[in-house]
Formats: C-alpha cells, sequence, structure tokens
C-alpha cells in the first residue's frame, strides 16, 4: 500500500532518490525502491539531508553488526525471534505509534550472541513497520508507512531481572539503533520496574545520550506506565488487559520460507564512497557552495542561524559506542571523564611480548581528511601516564608531524603535559623509545622543534618535527584567521617535505602518514584545525566547500569534535577571511 505524500514531500523523495541512486549507480547495485525511500525520509519528517545520514548510518551499522542476509527460520536467529524476549506488541499507543517491548529477564548474555540479539531486533522491526497490522485484528490499524509517520515506543522491562541478565553494551546499541540508525521516529522508551543496581549502568547510558534522546527516556514504576500508555495497549505483565503471547505474534512475521533476498543487502555490503577517494568520508557532496555562496548563506543566517545549525549538529547521538574507553582500567588513561573515544576509530596500540601488561588503549582516533582516509589522528594533551602509550602510537604509526593547539597550562588550568624534551640536546625515554630534541624555532605565533626518535628494540632512528601553536585566546577563538591558516600550511608544507624524503620506500597515500593533532581534550581546537583543513583542501581542489557536512563526518570518527559555537562559527569566519585574502570574493 503506497504512502499518501504531499507535493512537497514528493519531491523531498524524488530529491533523496536522486542522490542515493548516483551513488548506487556508481556500483552497478539496484536502484533503491519509491518505498524504501519514503521510510526515511518519513523518519526524518522529509528532510532530504537527514534522511541521507540515517540512510547511511543504518546501512552502516547492519554492515558493523553483521545484520545482513538474515535467514528466520535457520538456526540461531530463528531461536532468538522465538525467545520472547522482544516482540511488537499486537496493538498501537491512542496515537497511532507502535509498541516493542524487550523483556529482560529472558535476556542470557552467556547464552547469546549479541549480534544475533541485534538481527533478531533488526527483522522484527522492519517486518513491523513493513506490515499492514489491519491483519492482526488490532485496535489501531493503519497502513504500514504509519510507523513512521505515528513513532514507535519502546518499552524495556526490568521487572524480575538480575544483573546477568543485564548487558551494558547492547543497551547502548539498542538505544543509539532506535534513535540513529533506525527508519522510525523514536517517541517514548520507557525503563520498567529498574532494580537499584541498574542507577549506576543508566549514569554510564545518559551520559552517551545526547539531550533530545535523553528526555525521551523515562525510568517508571510498574504502577506508573498506566498513566503512559493505556491498560489496553499494555501486557498483564505490566498491569495491562492485553494477553502477552510473544510467541504466536512472533510466528506471525516468520515468512512460509526464508524469504526473498532483502533488497538492501546489495547496498550495506558496498563501501559509502568511491574507491577513488581513498575510502575518506571527506569528498564534495551536493550541498557544497562557492565562496560567494557561503558569504550569503552567513549573511542569511548570521551569527545566530549558524550557531542553530551547530547545535543541530550537536544535538546528534554519536554513531557507535564507547566500551574500550569507559572500561574502568582504561579511565585513569582518558584526560576528561566525559570526552571519550569511539571503539569503531579509536587507535589500537601495538602489545609488545616482551611487556604484556600493555593495553592497546589511547584516547586517540582516525580520522579522515579531504579525499584521504586517516589523514589525521586526533587525541587528547598526553597525561603523564600515557607520554609512554602516545610516543608508542607516533612510532608504530609512522607519524611525521605532531600539531598541537595549546598551551601546557592556559588561566591557571593544566591543559597538557610536558611530554617532549623542551630544549635543545634534552632527552626523555619511555620504554625501548628516546626522544631527542635537535633543536627550537621560535617564530611569531607558533614553535618548531625537530625531534629525533630512537628504538632500542630495531635500532632505528627517525625525525619528526613538532609544531605549537600559541596565538589560541584562553577562551574564545583567535580574533583573526590569519596565523592559524598560516601556521596550517606550515604544517602541511612540512608534512610535504618529510613525504618527500622517505622516496619510494614508502608506499601509503601521496599525503602522507596521519599528521597527530592534539590540544587538550582533543575535540575542540583539534576539531577545528581539522575541519578547517578539509574545507580548504576541498576549496582548492573543486572550488566549493561543505562545513556543516565537513563537521557532522568529522564527528562520526572523532566524538563531540568541534565543542562550541564560536569554534563553529570561526570555521565559517575562516574560510570567508581565506577567500578574501586570495581575491576568491570578488567586490568584497
Amino acid at each position: 500500500m503506497a504512502a499518501e505524500l504531499s507535493a512537497e514531500e514528493e519531491q523531498a523523495t524524488k530529491q533523496f532518490l536522486e542522490e542515493i541512486n548516483k551513488w548506487t549507480g556508481q556500483y552497478n547495485v539496484s536502484p533503491l525502491s519509491w518505498n524504501v525511500a519514503v521510510k526515511f525520509l518519513m523518519a526524518r519528517k522529509f528532510d532530504v539531508l537527514r534522511a541521507i545520514e540515517l540512510f547511511h548510518s543504518y546501512r552502516e551499522t547492519r554492515l558493523k553488526e553483521g545484520i545482513v542476509k538474515l535467514k528466520p527460520h535457520e538456526e540461531p536467529l530463528r531461536s532468538e525471534l522465538l525467545s520472547g524476549k522482544f516482540t511488537i506488541l499486537s496493538v498501537r499507543d491512542p496515537s497511532g505509534a507502535s509498541i516493542a517491548l524487550f523483556t529482560a529477564k529472558l535476556h542470557h548474555p552467556s547464552r547469546s550472541v549479541q549480534h544475533v540479539v541485534l538481527q533478531a531486533l533488526f527483522y522484527l522491526l522492519d517486518r513491523a513497520v513493513e506490515r499492514v497490522h489491519a491483519r492482526w485484528c488490532c485496535s489501531f490499524p493503519l497502513p504500514s508507512f504509519e510507523t513512521q509517520r505515528n513513532g514507535l515506543v519502546f518499552i524495556y522491562d526490568m521487572a524480575g531481572s538480575q544483573y546477568t541478565n543485564f548487558e551494558l553494551d547492547l543497551s547502548k546499541k539498542i538505544l543509539n539503533l532506535l534513535k540513529g540508525a533506525f527508519p522510525a521516529r523514536l517517541k517514548k522508551v520507557f525503563i520498567v520496574g529498574a532494580p537499584m543496581w541498574f542507577r549506576v549502568p543508566y549514569s554510564i547510558i545518559s551520559l552517551l545520550l545526547k539531550e533530545k534522546l535523553r528526555e525521551r527516556v523515562q525510568m517508571v514504576k510498574m504502577s506508573e506506565l498506566k498513566e503512559h500508555l493505556p491498560r489496553e495497549c499494555l501486557p498483564e505483565t505490566l498491569g495491562g488487559c492485553l494477553k502477552l503471547d510473544p510467541l504466536s505474534w512472533n510466528c506471525r512475521f516468520l515468512p512460509q520460507q526464508n524469504g526473498h533476498p532483502d533488497p538492501l543487502d546489495e547496498l550495506i555490503l558496498v563501501p559509502l564512497v568511491a574507491p577513488r577517494d581513498n575510502g575518506s568520508l571527506h569528498v564534495p557532496g551536493p550541498k557544497a557552495l562557492t565562496p560567494q555562496e557561503l558569504l550569503e548563506h552567513v549573511s542569511r543566517k548570521q551569527k545566530r542561524g549558524i550557531y542553530e545549525e551547530y547545535e543541530d549538529i550537536r544535538r546528534r547521538s554519536p554513531a557507535g559506542t564507547f566500551a574500550c574507553s569507559l572500561a574502568p582500567y582504561n579511565q585513569e588513561k582518558n584526560r576528561y571523564g566525559d570526552v571519550p573515544c569511539l571503539d569503531q576509530t579509536r587507535v589500537k596500540l601495538a602489545k609488545p611480548y616482551s611487556r604484556p601488561e600493555l593495553t592497546d588503549y589511547i584516547n586517540a582516533s582516525f580520522m579522515d581528511g579531504y579525499k584521504q582516509r586517516n589523514a589525521y589522528i586526533g587525541t587528547q594533551g598526553p597525561l603523564e601516564n600515557t607520554y609512554g602509550d602516545f610516543w608508542r602510537m607516533v612510532w608504530e604509526q609512522n607519524v611525521l608531524v605532531i600539531v598541537m593547539t595549546t598551551r601546557l597550562e592556559e588561566g591557571g588550568r593544566r591543559k597538557c603535559g610536558q611530554y617532549w624534551p623542551l630544549e635543545k640536546d634534552f632527552q626523555m625515554r619511555f620504554g625501548a623509545l628516546t626522544i631527542t630534541n635537535l633543536g627550537v624555532e621560535n617564530l611569531s605565533h607558533y614553535k618548531k622543534t625537530i625531534l629525533e626518535i630512537h628504538s632500542a628494540e630495531g635500532r632505528e632512528r627517525r625525525l619528526l618535527s613538532h609544531f605549537q601553536y600559541l596565538s589560541w585566546p584562553d577562551y574564545g577563538v583567535p580574533s583573526s584567521a590569519a596565523t592559524l591558516i598560516d601556521f596550517l600550511g606550515a604544517v602541511k608544507q612540512q608534512q610535504r617535505v618529510a613525504v618527500s624524503a622517505l622516496g619510494p620506500r614508502f608506499k601509503g597515500h601521496p599525503g602522507g602518514p596521519p599528521l597527530v593533532v592534539h590540544c587538550s581534550a582533543g575535540i575542540g581546537r583539534t576539531g577545528t584545525l581539522c575541519a578547517l583543513d578539509i574545507c580548504l583542501s576541498q576549496l582548492q581542489d573543486v572550488g566549493t566547500l561543505d562545513i556543516q557536512q565537513t563537521v557532522q563526518r568529522m564527528r562520526t570518527q572523532r566524538a563531540f569534535s568541534i565543542q562550541t559555537p564560536e569554534q563553529y562559527y570561526f570555521c565559517y569566519s575562516a574560510v570567508l577571511e581565506h577567500a578574501q585574502r586570495h581575491g576568491l570574493l570578488p567586490g568584497h
């Protein structure tokens, strides 16, 4: 049954399909269908850009979690579907929202495989939004597309559950999936009958939720649930009058056989961007602007509008997990407790056989540059107890240039440790690595230090350059972008010289190994500098740029990059200042 759309919604659907099918055409896979497009657009109120992001988040999540080529009649997926732990109730709430129920006491992590649980969740949700609920003889029969229009209510029933039934990582994945990676509007999450021990895990989960999602998650007693949903919509186990029969309900979702192949499977298994762009997230997009168009955009929105644009980005939940950062044994390696790094992009340290006590964790993330995968490593200012980890990372990743955008102390607060030898001929030793200062050059806005790293294990010596930018004020952003852009130019020039010196023995990207970029937390100034570099590189290459897209995509790799609206606005003003200096804004 086709959805009835307004003229504006039909136009948005055409735009969505045009953009997505440009991408599918590169890989000779089947184009996306109209009905699938409408599912994603309805979930994002027909905002085309947000729907495209949801689509890619959906397929990336399915690929990452192994939710492809589902065979519901084969084990272990069949048993998981019929376990009763997750089901879609046979009624909707009075507003037409579907109601999903997860019964925690039926989940046994020691006997379950996490990706199979997620497969079952995806399968049942997909079937729920595809079917016409009138077939169920339910109280609120509506066509399938109305799940997107009217949303989804999720009940997490913890009554009678024990700590052994709980899986923190799975809970975070389900919440992130429902909010940011599934084509349905999440209206409310009710956590019912939570035991006392759940408070600590819940505080961790809450820390990772954006404010908008946090407002939709509510812990309620079982007796309070009927204040939010009528008894006709609740199973008897939750104080309602609906007889709970998940086995029969879920059996309705099973096809007579494994069924036709999922049309999205082939899309899930192809890359997000074309191979010619080296797998980088940062490539020219459909909304890129010329400098003149960028100026008009800023003039039209003014500072307040650009701040609102940033707030829209900031409210979005991180697309990933933070399990390693938040593990108790890694907490002391984080400079700030509220700045974890994503599991999916974190830099993993090698574990030498001679030092089995060393872990692979460092608060550092690989970040793509313009048409260059892993062009940067964004990281925090090293702590005294992570100096050795920092230099292990530099050595293992063959880093040629380190970029520091903070002083050691600012405003009386420690921002970073003195992790490199400060004066010429001074040395510092960390395990098998010895760092020697070969000379310091003091320039007007930054310092450049030449360092030598010697590895006792391989008896190898390498040179690298350490750049420290000194003109970022204690609070806010630089009053002019000129010195920062000049600093960035010096960094890039040094990287080119160092890569050239490697000669034919370097087989990687022409841009070289990753630049290590850090400030204090590794997200504010670090994100600002990287965003500026990406945008200016694209401007030089094709004459257009897209700051909003750049920051959105950057935050999928280094979570929370660009901390403030002032830093975000600075990206706009810096690009315009650069464009004016280079004659790219005629008449200005």
